[in-house]
């Protein structure tokens, strides 16, 4: 992963039980060109409701872990970090568990690294040797696992794939990053007569195996392009590239990371924008500090997922956060944990979450900082209660039918005092949760 500009990303463009996914059932073979021209709304439907989903940064990089531009940082040439292969075996790997893990979390959708920008592949590609499969003694294909699980636990799957390529010998060493280290640009094979024409034949052929073998794909992330889709060849054989995953899988919605060549939603990264707007957006935020697995590792409570969640549904977006599985394929303990805590959260204050629309900017307010919306009803996301024990709402246009708080069970009406374009609402001296307590606003949709 690398830290974008959101602005200039847009611009560029508990219990395990069988459940449906989120994401609508599609043929992942032979779909007509009339299933493919479904069209912006439906591949973000799914999406949009969503709203809170699992990353996972998973890969040889694990071992070294130092998170996963380790072969960049330290100049590892192709031919010993291959090396790596041999010794990845995670035989603690369990799709199960992880799956049950995002449900319990509250998160409707998982996406797998499938290719990192060190070329390896976690799936059982027919195109390369350098694979999970074939070239570590694991011999497993993880998203296969990962795909049959979430189809049986109701999670919605998605794939990373990394344009970028340090291994493959056709993706050209100046379309990646260039840096005082490494000034034309790194790659582990460098070759002075790569083909981008030629990686972009092989790009498409596993993205086809990506798209017909693994069941329904709910969204596709590609990561860093550089400098490659600049020439107008180039940029048409990106668009062929889309056409071909919207004919493949109609409903999977696309990122702006292909120079924003059918991009769906943007992406910042490890930032949160200070609002919102039209354009359909995904903030990607890691637990700890890197992606891929770093022993010496920091990592975010509960208490600030929580509040990164609520603020980002607040302005419309989605939450991907990231997790970095070790060597043995193990999520960390505290990874566990701040998850858990999330998903206890979402269970009392999922409906103030999912299937949201964006409320009013609240930057200024004091004890209301995000609001979000249902057709009938506003939720206002108290962080800081109020010691006077009241809430104030400055923009309320409706008829006010009941004010109550999402945690009480009971739904008991909170006194309100109601002003032509404001409430004042009344409530307890303590706060019903700790981090973020909901108030409901019900009311009548005809205008006041």
């Amino acid at each position: 992963m690398q830290r974008r500009s959101f602005w200039k990303s847009l611009a560029a463009a508990g219990v395990v039980t069988a459940a449906q996914p989120v994401v609508p059932t599609t043929t992942a073979r032979g779909a007509s060109r009339g299933q493919a021209d479904h069209g912006e709304a439906n591949r973000l439907g799914w999406f949009r409701e969503a709203k809170f989903g699992m990353f996972i940064h998973w890969g040889l990089y694990a071992i070294p872990a130092r998170g996963e531009w380790v072969q960049f940082h330290r100049g590892i040439s192709g031919p010993e970090y291959e090396k790596y292969a041999a010794r990845f075996n995670p035989t603690k790997f369990n799709a199960r568990e992880w799956v049950a893990l995002a449900k319990e979390a509250g998160q409707k959708y998982m996406v797998l690294t499938t290719k990192h920008h060190d070329g390896f592949c976690m799936w059982d590609s027919k195109l390369t040797d350098y694979t999970i499969v074939k070239a570590a003694p694991f011999g497993r294909d993880p998203l296969k696992e990962l795909a049959e699980e979430c189809r049986r636990q109701g999670v919605t799957l998605g794939v990373y794939y990394s344009v970028k390529d340090w291994h493959h010998p056709e993706y050209p060493t100046l379309y990646t990053r260039r840096e005082k280290k490494h000034p034309d640009g790194f790659h582990g094979f460098p070759n002075p007569k790569a083909d981008f024409m030629k990686y972009l034949d092989y790009m498409q052929g596993q993205l086809r195996e990506l798209m017909t073998g693994y069941g329904p794909i709910g969204t596709l992330f590609f990561d860093w392009y550089g400098d490659a889709f600049e020439s107008e060849l180039e940029r048409r054989r990106a668009q062929e590239i889309v056409d071909m995953v919207h004919e493949l899988q109609p409903t999977c919605a696309i990122n702006n990371r292909l120079a924003g060549i059918g991009a769906d939603y943007g992406t910042p990264e490890q930032q949160i924008p200070e609002g919102g707007g039209e354009t359909a957006f995904e903030v990607c935020m890691t637990i700890g500090r890197s992606w891929g697995y770093s022993r010496n590792d920091e990592f975010k409570d509960g208490k600030t997922i929580i509040f990164n969640l609520s603020d980002i549904a607040g302005k419309g977006g989605n939450y991907l956060l990231n997790v970095g599985p070790t060597e043995e394929g193990l999520i960390r303990d505290e990874e566990v944990r701040t998850l858990r805590e999330v998903g206890q959260w979402l269970k009392v204050n999922g409906e103030a979450i999912y299937d949201t629309t964006p409320g009013p900017n609240m930057r200024w307010e004091q004890s209301v900082k995000m609001v979000t919306r249902r057709p009938g009803k506003e939720y206002l996301h108290v962080v800081d209660w109020p010691q006077d024990q009241r809430v104030f709402y400055f923009d309320f246009r409706h008829r006010l039918k009941k004010a109550y708080l999402l945690a009480d069970p009971a739904q008991a009406d909170l006194k309100v005092d109601v002003s032509r374009r404001s409430l004042m609402i009344h409530v307890p001296p303590e706060p019903p949760d700790p981090v973020n307590s909901i108030i409901v606003l019900s009311y009548d949709e005809r205008p006041s």
